[in-house]
């Protein structure tokens, strides 16, 4: 049998004119009457029909940008011949839309969580330090650090840990509007968290984001216990230190006093999120996990997807799963206020992606969205939320979060996920207390490179090891372990403090 275009790469659809390099191909390596004109890194493109200046280069059978110039088969297909230009979708609202197949309820899977007296299921059990203001992030860092010190939280092994979420903003804007709206936000969500057994908010004092201003909205079970302060009215730093110290001990006995129990895989919230993606994150990780989400959602789950400029140019394969008009134009509003605020920035949507993508074979943002838009799975999407707002929809849902990483996950975390999964091709190793993150890697030598902060090996599938299912339905059951308790490798290198990020809109004054 002669060789065909596909021992070159990968062709996700037989309408594309471009394969993904399965390994670095040599100048002159010959499959299926292409030969590879100049020599192309793995995971970059390698057209496999001839493209006119001007025509779309397809991949996914969808379009991921156009010519600059005549590109003949074995040519490199990348950022020198290909640029980013808006183009008509067909959003067709509602047109693959289907009956979800839901498991039995009898039947459908469980793990050990956490049940809260309000009802609300946790998957780790934390003390917290929220700040209103950068101005007491100092000290909320010393209060948690005296809960590192060795043996501290032996005496109740139920407590994960005291977390302190600190965040460079809370003062320097005005005192209503987005900006502050947001902000408030995002901490509710994170006071508000299943995740959260009790916790501190602490503030400087005379800050434009003020206690009183954040707490008044909570929607708190009255046993949980709470304590606000200020630096200000404790007398300075150390007295805040000891006080905040003194009120978290007092926590510590009623937080321990937990324990897990069999609650059914409904009760789970899945944050779906990529960073430093590869063109194999669009073939390996974002699929299988997608495979994941709609095990999960068969189940009575939930999943939340966000970064909103990464599905830019893919949205329409959204839109066609949405179940109402409202869900749809709902989306298509978020992607409208994207190109205006880039616009106004002075930025273009195609900023994105980053230097580590394109090395990594992603030419443009439409391409990039095409992969990252598999991490939903296909069932319907059922809502779509602001950034920081609770996620109360059942099924695969949006949240418009931005494409930075940590500011995107920590939006989805705020809107109740309690177990998150992040799809990277480059390496990333990003936590986010209380949620557990983890990592699934695109390729198998990045995962070996860094099997120290990758949780699953997704690369199988490109290797002919597994099928995207058979990988969707291993991370499944590693969703439900963690949920039960199990720790991920972010866990366990103690990320996740750090990368709480809310998103910063508005003048900072």
């Amino acid at each position: 049998m002669a060789p065909s275009v596909e021992e070159l790469g990968v062709l996700l659809h037989v309408a594309d004119n471009v394969v993904v390099a399965s390994g670095d191909l040599e100048e002159g390596t010959a499959a299926g009457g292409v030969t590879v004109r100049r020599a192309v890194p793995r995971g970059h493109k390698v057209a496999v029909a001839p493209v006119a200046t001007g025509e779309p280069v397809r991949k996914y059978n969808q379009i991921i940008g156009f010519a600059t110039e005549p590109i003949e088969p074995g040519d490199h297909v990348h950022t020198h011949n290909v640029e980013f230009k808006a183009f008509e979708r067909d959003y067709a609202v509602g047109a693959d839309v289907t009956e979800t197949p839901m498991v039995a309820e009898a039947e459908r899977a469980t793990f050990q969580g956490i049940v809260r007296p309000d009802g609300r299921v946790a998957t780790r059990n934390y003390l917290g330090i929220l700040t209103s203001v950068n101005c007491s992030a100092t000290a909320a860092k010393m209060i948690a650090d005296q809960f590192r010190r060795p043996g501290l939280l032996d005496e109740f092994p139920n407590v994960d840990g005291v977390v302190a979420l600190t965040h460079g903003t809370g003062c320097g804007m005005a005192s209503d509007g987005e900006g502050l709206a947001v902000l408030q936000r995002t901490l509710t969500g994170y006071a508000e968290h299943p995740n959260f057994a009790g916790f501190l908010l602490l503030g400087l004092g005379c800050e434009v984001n003020q206690i009183s201003g954040v707490a008044d909205e909570w929607n708190l079970h009255p046993g949980t216990p709470v304590r606000t302060m200020t630096i200000q009215e404790q007398g300075g730093t150390a007295a805040t230190v000891r006080a905040g110290v003194e009120a978290l001990r007092a926590m510590l006995p009623p937080a321990d006093e937990v324990s897990r129990t069999t609650v059914p895989a409904s009760e789970l919230v899945l944050g779906l999120n990529c960073g430093g993606s590869d063109a194999y994150s669009g073939i390996t990780a974002n699929p299988a996990l997608g495979a994941a989400v709609d095990l999960l959602v068969c189940h009575g789950g939930t999943a939340v997807l966000g970064e909103t400029p990464e599905i830019y140019g893919a949205e329409h394969l959204l839109t066609r799963r949405a179940v109402s008009r409202e869900v749809a134009d709902r989306l298509v509003e978020r992607i409208k206020w994207w190109e205006r605020y880039t616009a106004d920035n002075h930025g273009s949507m195609d900023n994105n992606p980053s230097p580590g993508n394109k090395a990594g074979g992603l030419t443009t943002i439409l391409e990039k969205s095409l992969g990252a838009v598999a991490k939903g799975g296909t069932t319907n999407l059922t809502g779509v939320y602001g950034y920081a707002e609770r996620v109360t929809a059942k099924g695969f849902t949006f949240m418009d979060t931005p494409g930075y990483d940590p500011v995107s996950v920590t939006g989805i975390v705020a809107g109740g996920a309690t177990v998150m999964c992040f799809t990277t091709g480059r390496g990333s190793v990003l936590g986010c207390k209380p949620t557990p993150s983890l990592k699934l890697a695109t390729n198998t030598e990045m995962y070996e490179r860094m099997s120290g902060d990758m949780d699953l090996d997704c690369g199988v599938i490109l290797g002919g090891g597994a099928s995207v299912q058979e990988v969707g339905e291993r991370l499944f059951q590693l969703i439900l372990e963690t949920a039960s308790g199990r720790k991920t490798l972010s866990e366990e290198l103690g990320f996740g403090q750090e990368e709480f990020v809310p998103w910063q809109l508005g003048a900072v004054m």
